[in-house]
């Protein structure tokens, strides 16, 4: 009956769960006052009804922002590897953090802070390296409210100048991520590379 009744008074047309909990939530103040002129016992079931359907319709909010979330988390990553094949700066400062909130520690190094990580390690390591190829592999994602945190496997190629001579160099590790929601978007907070598996004689190879 309550169904009839928001039928009735609303127009709504059958539609899949999702979109019809979404749209009671939006209405929600209205279809309460509408329902007023019915009966108590057929506006009780109503009430009834809204609050589940409200209750789903958020539910399904929550599950559409994770999904989004996810989203967000991947193509920083994604950008930040990219960012670092093209020796883009500009391009690795949109999905970083950049302030004094940053950390990044690898192989028994760190940095502390946005300008410490940039200046001191991740514009030295891109103007060492030619014809980069880095990307990330078996991400596994988590995420909790604002903070989500990524552990990857990594993998990297470059022609690297080494005193006055050119080498190619290939190599690999495992690392940790960690990433914060800020402004409607995720950005890189942290990193720990938790191993770093490099060829022969090459050392702080890949970025952290």
């Amino acid at each position: 009956m309550a169904a009839e009744v928001i039928g009735h008074e609303f127009g709504v047309r059958r539609q899949s769960e999702a979109a019809t909990a979404l749209w009671m939530l939006i209405h929600k103040e209205t279809l309460m006052k509408r329902l007023k002129s019915y009966s108590q016992s057929t506006v009780l079931t109503a009430v009834v009804f809204v609050s589940l359907l409200g209750f789903a319709a958020e539910s399904i909010s929550a599950a559409i922002t994770g999904v989004d979330d996810e989203a967000l988390v991947r193509n920083a990553l994604m950008k930040s590897a990219l960012s670092f094949e093209k020796n883009d700066i500009a391009m690795a400062t949109q999905v970083w953090a950049n302030d004094e909130s940053l950390t990044v520690f690898e192989s028994g190094h760190a940095n502390y802070g946005w300008a410490d990580y940039r200046d001191h390690h991740l514009v030295p390591e891109m103007g060492e390296m030619k014809n980069t190829k880095y990307g990330f592999s078996d991400i596994k994602l988590h995420i909790a409210g604002k903070t989500a945190w990524a552990t990857l496997k990594y993998t990297i190629s470059a022609d690297v100048t080494d005193k006055g001579k050119t080498r190619h160099v290939d190599g690999g590790g495992l690392g940790t991520a960690i990433l914060e929601k800020r402004d409607g978007r995720m950005v890189i907070a942290g990193v720990n590379d938790i191993t770093h598996l490099e060829s022969a004689l090459v050392t702080d190879v890949g970025p952290g």
